[in-house]
């Protein structure tokens, strides 16, 4: 089974996070979410295993049930390379401006009461 590959934090993962992996399960697609092993700071405050928990938990948690989509923890990366086409696509997709404008700082400061 192939999956598209969504790499993140996803400090926490939301609604524009949502939408952009909804925009290839549209399409049939599975998804494969990478999250990053930062370490915790105050733009990352939980582990990537917190962050594996909430996902299972959340809005993806039947998808997940299903296989549809599947999570992993990666270690934080500085670049994504490759060299030739080799069976994959690289894709990028273009938000409307009401997610484009979605901030994870500020629900992060809602989470915690600022």
């Amino acid at each position: 089974m192939k999956y598209s590959l969504f790499i993140g934090r996803w400090q926490p993962l939301h609604k524009g996070h949502l939408w952009l992996i909804n925009e290839r399960l549209k399409k049939g697609k599975n998804i494969c979410l990478a999250i990053r092993d930062v370490k915790p700071d105050k733009n990352n405050p939980w582990t990537a295993k917190q962050i594996e928990n909430m996902v299972h938990e959340g809005e993806l948690k039947d998808l997940i049930a299903e296989g549809r989509v599947v999570t992993t923890i990666i270690p934080d990366i500085e670049s994504v390379n490759y060299g030739r086409g080799v069976g994959y696509e690289i894709i990028e997709h273009f938000p409307p401006e009401n997610i484009k404008k979605i901030s994870a700082t500020k629900i992060r400061e809602k989470m915690n009461g600022k």
